[in-house]
């Protein structure tokens, strides 16, 4: 099969879907692959580069679409490029299925099949599918760079000979992958950063890359599925939206990323809220495609509101375009490689598999949108199973802790038979033998590993032991055991000061 890779028309689309490093991996799978004349150039990506690497140049997008049997690209295709698609072709795109309805019925037609990008279902295997994290985790940390760009300070701060300067204040909106990246980046400039999440179980992350995490006196969780958030209550969006106006009186710079599956962007930054901030303040909002996470939000554009500056662009991966190109190709190189099992040239759907099923919108001119929901495993019937498990577990012990409860009852019984016909001086000996043995175990197991490893540590216990007993016995008048003794401690001395010069060579390898 041959995938064709036309040139994104948007004028501010600068990515290309596959990158000659992919292109390259692509051909050993067995494709025929071609691409658009100066497709790649936006991203620094010559013709020359794909035309080394064995990929076939086509001079025009229409004789590109006409001779590919699957078309892969970045962005939504126009109507006029959805014309283009027909017979058995496949595309493989960004598509937005619940928002982008009548034209996803448009392309129910002939033997069409249609890959959503934005479609992967949010579970582990398919996380190397994610282009939406990909791009969310670039568009992060450039919204921080525009920001930079239009704050008229340091983010860090500084203490000069012309005095002191504060380090900016960054309220991050949402911590999903994109806000993740924004408070990483924002931190790493020296910033102060907060953010906000109805998701409790974000706290940890954003705590981690040195952020505070902001939270509301309600006891409510915004979990919802597929990883994203859940619309809340009333009363907790109005704790929520006193928070905000509390924090955009002291804020610098917000960043909002919220964003709820198949519904406008929330409203969390009202006007009122803008008015509270400080001259030359500025809000970046990355929902701006969706509509906004603030009032003032007008999308692709940056605005000025009463000296604050309101941002929203949507093409923050974009700006990025090499990077940007290169996790969108490493995702295809994954869908191209899951779908090719047998590596020949030859795209496989397998509908019976959740992640493709997921994914495909369009299937041999079919509309399969949306997908049956991923069924989770249904918790009663985990629990049960756990109880049934540690049950089992549970009557495997029993017969050993009888065993061990049986040997300690007939060593009891030795030990009283041995006591009934030993002499006494014996006895003596033998408890404390016993005992010396008790104590020399709990001494040894009970040492704690520092920089030594567990065995060093446990030797080195056993050799001190050794030399007690060796130094305790060199003063006899019996010249062997005299012998045996110094040659103990010789030995035992070997092993105590070389564990201690191995301690000191691990301390000075952190030693600047």
């Amino acid at each position: 099969m041959i995938i064709g890779i036309p040139k994104e028309i948007f004028s501010n689309e600068n990515r290309v879907a596959i990158t000659p490093g992919v292109a390259a991996k692509l051909l050993k799978f067995g494709y025929e692959v071609q691409i658009e004349k100066g497709a790649g150039e936006n991203a620094n990506f010559t013709d020359d580069h794909y035309k080394e690497l064995g990929v076939k140049l086509v001079d025009t997008a229409q004789k590109l679409w006409d001779s590919s049997d699957i078309i892969v690209k970045i962005n939504i295709p126009t109507p006029t490029e959805s014309q283009k698609i027909n017979q058995s072709k496949t595309l493989i795109s960004f598509f937005s299925p619940h928002q982008n309805k009548d034209q996803l019925n448009s392309l129910a037609r002939d033997n069409i099949n249609v890959i959503a990008m934005d479609a992967v279902p949010r579970i582990s295997r398919a996380q190397k599918l994610d282009t939406l994290s990909s791009m969310a985790n670039i568009a992060g940390s450039r919204a921080v760079i525009e920001a930079s760009h239009s704050f008229s300070r340091f983010f860090g701060g500084q203490i000069t000979a012309a005095g002191k300067i504060p380090p900016a204040k960054v309220l991050v909106i949402g911590a999903g992958v994109a806000g993740l990246s924004a408070i990483g980046t924002a931190s790493s400039l020296g910033a102060i950063v907060r953010a906000f999440d109805t998701r409790e179980d974000v706290k940890t992350q954003v705590e981690s890359l040195n952020a505070e995490f902001l939270t509301v006196n309600i006891d409510e969780d915004g979990s919802g599925s597929g990883g994203y958030a859940k619309t809340m209550s009333k009363e907790y969006i109005k704790a929520e939206y006193e928070l905000f106006e509390k924090q955009c009186k002291d804020t610098d710079i917000i960043i909002t990323t919220a964003l709820i599956p198949g519904k406008p962007a929330p409203k969390l930054i009202t006007r009122k809220m803008v008015e509270l901030m400080k001259p030359g303040s500025v809000i970046v909002d990355l929902a701006a495609e969706q509509g906004g996470n603030c009032e003032l939000t007008q999308k692709d554009k940056a605005i000025n509101a009463n000296g604050i500056t309101v941002i929203g662009y949507t093409d923050l991966p974009s700006r990025l375009p090499t990077q940007a190109s290169q996790l969108y190709a490493t995702n295809m190189q994954h869908l191209f490689d899951d779908m090719t099992p047998e590596k020949n040239g030859q795209m496989v759907f397998n509908m019976n598999d959740e992640v493709v099923r997921s994914m495909t919108i369009v299937r041999e001119g079919k509309v399969t949108w949306p997908p049956p929901e991923i069924k989770k495993e249904n918790t009663a019937i985990k629990k049960e199973t756990l109880k049934k498990s540690t049950s089992a577990v549970m009557k495997k012990k029993m017969p050993k802790k009888m065993n061990t409860f049986a040997g300690f009852i007939l060593s009891m019984l030795a030990l009283i038979g041995l006591g009934s016909v030993a002499p006494a001086s014996f006895m003596a000996h033998f408890t404390v033998f016993v005992l010396a043995c008790f104590v020399g175990y709990m001494v040894v197991w009970n040492v704690t590993s520092s920089l030594h490893t567990p065995l060093m540590s446990v030797t080195n216990a056993v050799s001190s032991i050794i030399i007690i007993g060796a130094l305790i016995q060199i003063s006899s008048d019996n010249f062997i055991l005299t012998v045996m003794a110094s040659l103990a401690i010789f030995i035992t001395s070997i092993n105590i000061f070389g564990g201690f010069a191995v301690t000191k060579r691990m301390l000075d390898m952190f030693k600047k």
